[in-house]
């Protein structure tokens, strides 16, 4: 009876690590991107609709306002520097980035990084020209 339980866990994990589907041609692709491996990134909503995929933006052509989910670890603020009273611990932070531009099967990344216990996000096209900034939406330790 012990084997079915793993078997399911199994396929349930391989599942989340499947590769995204190919882009659509009609469709602007966004790749998301952290600088460190320990940050993680995800699609939170496209246009105010929350995502089921959290790995990547398809979107048509035209304005797009993205949200992202950017998680990563404070170190401590040992009384000095940015963020003084800032202990150390996850932090989230909700992203956006409004872009007017999206333009059909193009690619586009959309990268993360932390900052002084808030974050930045900027939208870079494939010759990796910055397009839009993003705004930080909330960040905390939630």
């Amino acid at each position: 009876m012990r084997p079915l339980p793993l078997v399911l866990l199994a396929v349930s994990l391989g599942a989340c690590a499947a590769n995204p589907p190919p882009p659509d041609p009609q469709q602007a692709w966004v790749d998301l991107a952290t600088q460190q491996p320990s940050h993680s990134i995800s699609a939170n909503r496209l246009d105010g609709a929350r995502l089921s995929d959290g790995r990547y933006f398809q979107v048509s052509p035209g304005r797009h306002e993205l949200d992202v989910r950017f998680q990563y670890e404070r170190m401590g603020g040992g009384g000095g520097g940015m963020d003084p009273g800032g202990s150390p611990g996850p932090i989230t932070c909700i992203l956006r980035v409004r872009y007017e531009h999206f333009a059909a099967g193009q690619r586009y990344r959309l990268e993360a990084r932390p900052l002084a216990g808030k974050a930045q996000a900027w939208l870079y096209d494939a010759q990796r020209k910055v397009l839009a900034r993003g705004e930080v939406v909330r960040c905390g330790p939630f």
